[in-house]
């Protein structure tokens, strides 16, 4: 990096307070140094028949297994991608390629992530239903129930929310899947390291994961298929990944995003403590304007506290977003992969807000180095810019 652009870094890296962890997260220092432990001494290919190939697939593996021991799942089903848009593509495709039963149904949710509406919208002869969330974010289970009909062959609804963190009840979608002969995908991108997912990873026939929400690498995920799935692999002749991607395995993000799978996990309970009290400050902090915010959010039950999605009437949340910003604040407008289609986040959709509420909408998220005093700067910034736009 040339001096001017360093300082330049610098500059702003003092000067920015980070409210944007669910779009992405910093590297983890340990995971970082596990990665270039990993490029500079594993560095075969792991699919090599050579020794140091050979050494690289062994710690591979090594990763496979930890992740899997973490998810509580069977490692022969865990395969690695580039992220959780690639490993969503690939869990949809190999489920259709496989359907319990006959049928061209799918049923999805309307707020899934972009990657889930791009894989749904190429498909040729599909019908597919989406569902709206209620007012508390939320999946309406009997609406789901009544949207099945003989011919559905896949149910894709995510865990968390990108955009307002609320938990959908994946196991009891789970449960009707199981019931009706119905494959379930599920994007668990959102609570990957913010929610235990031994117990409902066990239940799907598929989900997809990412490394940078957990402070690991960009470009490295992954995804998980029932290994009692006779899928077809959608890209013909790839032999990495057992046949399920082409392309030779980045086995030293693989093994970061491991390192800091397993340093996150460690602290679930305890972030999700402290994120509950920061949730309640910032809360407190935005009561002076209370009549013009409004918050969509589920039951404390139901609800990722990291995560708050909300508008403020009369203010475009692009602007509200750049005056942040100018104020030394990053917060977003909601996902980034939406955000590069400059269209409204699919949640507000989902939501049923008008294209003008969609407009106010913005999102606020936290991580490991949020504290509070960051918290009362943020919510004192927006009141203070609420206030001179409303005078």
């Amino acid at each position: 990096m040339a001096p001017g652009a360093r300082q330049k870094y610098e500059y702003w890296r003092l000067l920015m307070i980070y409210f944007d962890f669910a779009a992405t997260t910093p590297l983890d220092s340990e995971a970082a140094e596990v990665f270039v432990q990993a490029s500079t001494e594993f560095y075969g290919n792991s699919s090599s028949l050579h020794d140091i190939g050979g050494q690289s697939q062994d710690l591979l593996e090594n990763c496979r297994e930890e992740l899997a021991n973490l998810l509580g799942v069977n490692k022969k089903g865990l395969y690695f991608t580039s992220g959780g848009s690639e490993g969503n593509f690939l869990a949809i495709e190999a489920l259709l390629s496989a359907p319990k039963k006959v049928g061209k149904h799918i049923i999805a949710g309307l707020a899934e992530h972009s990657s889930i509406h791009g894989v749904l919208n190429r498909l040729e002869g599909y019908n597919i239903t989406f569902l709206p969330l209620n007012s508390s974010g939320l999946i309406n289970v009997e609406e789901l129930e009544q949207a099945i009909i003989p011919e559905t062959v896949l149910v894709t609804i995510q865990h968390v929310n990108s955009e307002i963190g609320t938990v959908q009840p994946i196991e009891k979608i789970a449960r009707i899947c199981k019931e009706r002969d119905i494959h379930f995908h599920s994007d668990i991108v959102q609570s990957f390291g913010k929610i235990e997912l031994a117990k409902i990873a066990q239940l799907v026939s598929s989900f997809a994961f990412s490394g940078h929400k957990i402070y690991g690498p960009k470009g490295v995920g992954g995804v998980y298929i029932d290994p009692a799935i006779s899928w077809r692999a959608f890209f013909p002749g790839g032999s990495h990944e057992r046949g399920l991607r082409p392309g030779t395995v980045n086995v030293p993000a693989i093994a970061a995003m491991t390192a800091a799978a397993q340093k996150v996990n460690e602290h679930i309970v305890e972030n999700h403590t402290r994120f509950l009290k920061i949730r309640a400050i910032l809360m407190e902090s935005l009561h002076p304007i209370k009549e013009f915010v409004h918050v969509y959010e589920a039951d404390p039950g139901s609800q990722l506290p990291s995560i708050i999605g909300l508008r403020i009437s009369g203010i475009e949340g692009q602007w509200m977003m750049l005056e942040c910003n100018r104020h030394g604040f990053a917060i977003s407008t909601g996902s980034a992969c939406q955000i590069g289609m400059q269209s409204p986040a699919k949640v507000t959709q989902a939501l049923g807000l008008s294209p003008q509420e969609a407009k106010e909408f913005i999102r606020i998220s936290f991580g490991k180095t949020t504290n509070r005093e960051d918290v009362i700067k943020l919510g004192e910034t927006i009141v203070d810019i609420v206030k001179k736009f409303k005078r």
